[in-house]
């Protein structure tokens, strides 16, 4: 069918079509470069979180959300493959319009973890930098979407993984 409808005698587009359906389900872009920037957060973790950390079993790592709907969360990285996204069964869901669907991925590989971005709308970085692909090392800054997250790996495997 065309984009153009015949309603009552008149003919008008389907995007000027009240009826029309046309959903939430799309992807919000970041509206100006000031919401690119890269401000580090400094080591100040909490009591809780250096806990978490040291606990960490070999061959696995955690992401802490330090900013966005979630702060706070924290999400362990224990599989090959760890998906990113606003669909509803991403691993790791984060339900926000900045968000697209499949996002990212963190592929694990040995002690060695990696984030892949999966051609999302608003990008993926790494410290600052927008990236397809980059290695994650021990206190490396992620930006999906709104969300800032920091990664560290097990301390079990820190002497095997690679340096910043």
């Amino acid at each position: 069918m065309s984009d153009n409808t015949r309603s009552g005698g008149e003919i008008r587009r389907d995007a000027e079509d009240p009826t029309r359906h046309t959903g939430s389900d799309t992807t919000q872009t970041f509206g100006h470069d000031s919401d690119l920037s890269f401000v580090p957060f400094g080591s100040d973790l909490t009591d809780a979180e250096r806990e978490a950390i040291s606990a960490l079993p070999t061959r696995s790592a955690i992401l802490l959300v330090r900013s966005g709907p979630t702060a706070g969360a924290r999400y362990l990285l224990d599989t090959d493959v760890t998906t990113i996204g606003r669909h509803p069964e991403a691993d790791i869901f984060f339900d926000d319009v900045t968000v697209s669907r499949r996002h990212a991925e963190i592929t694990r590989t040995g002690p060695t973890f990696e984030l892949v971005d999966q051609r999302s709308l608003n990008g993926t970085y790494v410290n600052g930098d927008r990236v397809d692909r980059a290695a994650l090392v021990d206190g490396s800054e992620l930006r999906i979407g709104k969300f800032r997250l920091n990664f560290f790996v097990s301390p079990l495997d820190r002497d095997q993984a690679p340096a910043a």
